[in-house]
């Protein structure tokens, strides 16, 4: 309750000065995922925040409001009718020019516009500019004709992991560990069409075997402030075996990326994307994220992502130790150097997601889900794919939930969100068993 009174005061100081420019604010949270409801979460949390609203939101979300993530003009007559400050959360708005349309309107919007969501959009556009721009990523070709591609595998001494071009809700990624693989990945995506159009163009890039883990920045298109290191889990099995998902849980911070490993990062990656994005004419704002894969002591560019990422976003904002609305502020008035430091608790984090059972491929929704009453208020369920019927919870989606829990040491936090996680259930849920425990290992 202590942001109430907050809140409470600090309209009361603001009433005493007679300074009306500055009074709460409402926030718009554009999205429907896990994501957008754990930024949902923390905004809320502001003592210069009135009401968040989110779109279209989910079950688990507050003051959802019912207009699509794609639907830009009703989003920006919202966001103007009721005085909103808006936070992007997922691609498809980003892609599709969300901030570009808003700042036609002069409201205020955190995110990168859609020529740098571009980084996103478009992997053969990222990888033309890194390449062009020296920031380290694997070796690649581009293709758009199946044989050409197939002989080029074919003729290749290494493994490889095949792309397709446009955004794939984070599936569109075939890590091939032969050649056989690698042509059947080719027909999967070029041929078979199965991501769209998001698949007319590929590319094939060298496997990079190492340690992956995820980056993330804030941006103001000057410079960059990192957020807390984490490691997502993309495959849907244990082990890392499986296709890739959206991932399927992930915690903060990570031993992996040790002070001196998060210094590479910061200067060979992140800061070097953010100067060359502004030297070719782009002002990055927003979240940058960058997927590391690290060998030899020595990170590369899996991919980038211009927002934060999901399920990343869940176990970094329960670190939180300050207030993001005002650095969303500072990010699109382009004053990030002129704020204080920000600060984390001194704990880990670990979101494990719980999924339909078939997902990332067909699965059975609209199953009641149980359990909510029996958690703890040190655990946040974030809420992904569901909905909300005469008060009860529906499973909705394929990544349905994210228990995300705290704990002074990484084994505690992981037991704290398994423990959580088994009081919820519903007919066809599924879990990894290991996550976080990559951490173990390298502490």
């Amino acid at each position: 309750m202590w942001h109430y009174k907050a809140k409470l005061l600090y309209t009361i100081w603001i009433i005493l000065l007679g300074r009306r420019s500055f009074l709460l604010v409402n926030i718009l949270v554009v999205g429907s995922g896990g994501r957008e409801h754990a930024l949902s979460w923390k905004l809320s949390q502001s003592s210069k925040v009135e009401t968040v609203f989110t779109a279209p939101g989910n079950g688990g979300t507050k003051n959802n409001i019912p207009i699509n993530v794609d639907d830009l003009d009703r989003l920006s007559d919202f966001a103007q009718k009721n005085n909103c400050f808006t936070v992007v959360g997922p691609e498809i708005p980003l892609a599709a020019g969300i901030v570009d349309k808003f700042n036609q309107h002069n409201l205020k919007v955190f995110g990168p516009s859609k020529q740098a969501a571009q980084l996103e959009s478009s992997k053969i556009w990222a990888k033309d500019f890194m390449k062009r721009n020296n920031i380290p990523t694997a070796q690649f070709e581009i293709f758009d004709d199946p044989k050409k591609a197939q002989d080029y595998v074919s003729s290749l001494n290494y493994n490889v992991v095949v792309k397709a071009d446009g955004l794939a809700a984070g599936k569109g990624v075939i890590v091939c560990n032969d050649t056989k693989e690698a042509i059947s990945a080719i027909h999967t995506i070029l041929t078979k069409k199965s991501f769209g159009i998001a698949g007319n163009r590929i590319i094939i890039e060298e496997r990079i075997d190492g340690i992956e883990a995820s980056y993330i920045a804030l941006s103001d298109g000057n410079v960059a402030i990192p957020m807390a290191s984490s490691q997502d889990h993309k495959r849907i099995f244990d082990y890392d075996k499986g296709p890739n998902t959206g991932g399927m849980g992930a915690y903060s911070p990570t031993p992996i990326i040790d002070d001196d490993m998060a210094k590479k990062i910061q200067e060979k990656i992140i800061d070097k994307t953010i100067c060359a994005m502004k030297d070719e004419g782009i002002m990055f704002k927003g979240f940058l994220y960058a997927g590391i894969m690290i060998r030899d002591d020595e990170p590369y560019v899996l991919e980038y992502n211009v927002r934060m990422g999901d399920p990343e976003c869940q176990p970094i904002t329960m670190r939180m130790d300050f207030d993001l609305y005002d650095y969303f502020v500072a990010c699109v008035e382009g004053r990030l150097s002129s704020m204080p430091p920000i600060s984390w608790k001194n704990q880990f984090a670990v979101c494990v997601v719980l999924a339909s059972e078939g997902y990332p491929e067909s699965y059975i929704k609209n199953e009641e889900i149980f359990g909510f009453d029996l958690i703890s208020n040190q655990v946040c369920v974030f809420h992904a794919g569901t909905t909300k019927m005469n008060g009860q919870i529906f499973s909705n989606g394929g990544r349905v939930l994210g228990v995300t829990a705290l704990g002074d040491t990484l084994e505690s936090a992981i037991t704290n969100a398994y423990t959580a996680s088994e009081k919820i259930s519903w007919p066809h849920k599924y879990c990894r068993k290991d996550i976080g425990k990559k951490g173990l290992s390298y502490l």
